[in-house]
């Protein structure tokens, strides 16, 4: 097998799904593949050559003049080769180390190789082994005189056969073993390059494989934190939707039943049955508008007001009917250009000012109060300001973040389209609620 294809192997075995993974016991061949891209010759190549040599003395024992004694010698000599072969390879490890036994074994089977090619030359095939098993089998100190003892067999045969009977012969001899080892070199060198490529391969494979497991992790965690994200946001979800019902609730029923409790009592103490009835009809509207807004609010949608007005004309509108309620004079400016907002922009300016008429109804007590609702570039104020006896806003308890109301409801409201409340305000002095929004248009 080549590198190439020891490469592609490894690589099938890396890149698989995480599904089918390769175990470490494969990507462990993969890599023993990989590192020895010869394993096939190795194992197989000397029973190929072996073969091929015992045929071509079969076939040329007449023409090269074998006697009886060089055929006695070879039926004794290459069954014995091949049963060496034979026990070589079921002893040998996965991972050859040159040792004591494997050198004993390259040495005895140069020598047959040796007395078989002197009786005849076509048995220097088998000598080849030597060429690329000196390195797995000898130690490093004997594997250039083991490569160089191969080179001088099949150097002999390829000038005539062992030994040469003259000078031209030992010449020519001497040419073949010095053209042998430089073409054993130059492959060697070769062949080392290509193991150290090999190497290098491997170490990249193995460091891919140690990221895809890395990798793999990461994506596992991730879907776990994925999945864990999932449940934070629906009860994040949860928790917010019971704090705008909560909102919601607080703005129109509670703010409608504390209106109905207030017109009820008038009644308690009307002097005539007419203005009984004049407050009686009151309370019924506050009770049928608050009934409205509940549904809606269950279901989301804009106020009541905001359904067929204008935000100005909704805020003109509910400051009227405030004072009415509340015998106080109220009055609703509008400043700048007015033009459509986004549903919620308006839906939370509207609750603001809802919330903020309510305050003054329950606490401060004013004679007069003003709404003011400004278009300026970028934002949208609004200012809900009265004359009534005021406190002292560092008297107030902390803010929480419980889901209260109130003051902080109307902070928490502006603060989800980043906005803000400020409140100024001081004992007998009148109290100043300012909100700034986002000016988003209605179609944005």
């Amino acid at each position: 097998m080549t590198s190439r294809g020891a490469e592609r192997q490894t690589e099938c075995v890396i890149n698989r799904p995480a599904r089918e993974r390769t175990t470490a016991a494969e990507l462990a061949d993969a890599v023993a593949t990989a590192e020895d891209p010869w394993r096939v010759v190795h194992r197989y190549g000397a029973y190929v050559l072996l073969a091929i040599a015992t045929v071509l003395i079969a076939a040329t024992g007449d023409v090269v003049g074998m006697n009886r004694l060089d055929w006695t010698v070879d039926l004794f000599l290459i069954p014995a080769a091949l049963l060496l072969q034979l026990w070589w390879t079921w002893k040998e490890p996965n991972t050859p180390r040159p040792s004591g036994v494997s050198a004993a074994v390259y040495w005895v089977r140069w020598a047959i190789t040796l007395v078989v090619a002197m009786t005849n030359p076509f048995f220097a095939f088998f000598a080849a082994v030597g060429y690329y098993d000196a390195d797995r089998l000898l130690p490093r100190r004997q594997q250039k005189p083991g490569i160089l003892a191969s080179v001088l067999i099949v150097a002999g045969a390829q000038s005539g056969g062992l030994w040469p009977d003259s000078m031209l012969g030992w010449t020519v001899f001497g040419a073949l073993v010095v053209a042998n080892m430089a073409f054993v070199v130059v492959t060697g060198h070769l062949q080392e390059k290509e193991a150290e490529r090999a190497r290098v391969q491997i170490r990249t494979i193995q460091e891919l494989a140690e990221t895809n497991a890395a990798l793999q992790q990461a994506m596992d965690e991730n879907a776990a934190l994925h999945a864990q994200l999932l449940v934070q946001a629906r009860e994040a979800g949860v928790a917010d939707e019971r704090r705008r019902l909560a909102a919601e609730i607080h703005d129109t029923i509670a703010q409608g039943l504390t209106g109905i409790i207030a017109q009820l009592q008038v009644v308690k103490n009307a002097p005539t049955l007419e203005k009984a009835r004049e407050h009686l009809d009151r309370a019924d509207t506050l009770a049928r508008h608050s009934l409205g807004e509940a549904r809606r609010s269950v279901h989301n949608l804009s106020p009541a007001a905001l359904a067929d007005a204008t935000l100005p004309e909704a805020l003109k509108k509910t400051v009227a009917e405030w004072g009415v309620r509340t015998g106080v004079r109220a009055d609703f400016t509008l400043t700048g250009t007015a033009q459509p907002l986004h549903d919620e922009i308006e839906a939370t300016l509207l609750r603001i000012t809802e919330e903020a008429l309510s305050n003054a109804a329950r606490h401060a007590h004013a004679s007069r109060l003003g709404v003011t609702l400004s278009f300026m570039a970028g934002e949208v104020t609004l200012d809900v300001r009265d004359d009534g006896r005021g406190f002292d806003p560092l008297a107030l308890p902390a803010r929480t973040d419980t889901g209260g109301f109130g003051l902080d409801g109307m902070r928490a409201r502006a603060e989800r389209l980043a906005g803000d409340v400020t409140v100024e305000s001081e004992p007998g002095g009148g109290t100043a609620i300012s909100a700034r929004v986002p000016l988003v248009p209605h179609d944005q």
